[in-house]
């Protein structure tokens, strides 16, 4: 099966550079981090936020 090398990945940016220009990629590489960014701090906020289930006699823990 085939990979992907350091000369194919070159040329992959070289190609997207020309499609989008750079100030476009700038943009979109920014909104990734900072969706990447909001993803890890709900995730990890949403732990604490998690309501915990009471064992009562019929629920048993395994």
């Amino acid at each position: 099966m085939p990979t992907l090398g350091l000369p194919e990945l070159l040329i992959i940016a070289v190609i997207l550079v020309l499609v989008f220009g750079v100030g476009k990629l700038g943009d979109v590489g920014g909104a990734l981090g900072r969706g990447i960014r909001e993803f890890k701090h709900e995730v990890h906020t949403g732990k604490d936020e998690t309501p915990k289930l009471e064992e009562g006699p019929d629920r048993k823990s395994f």
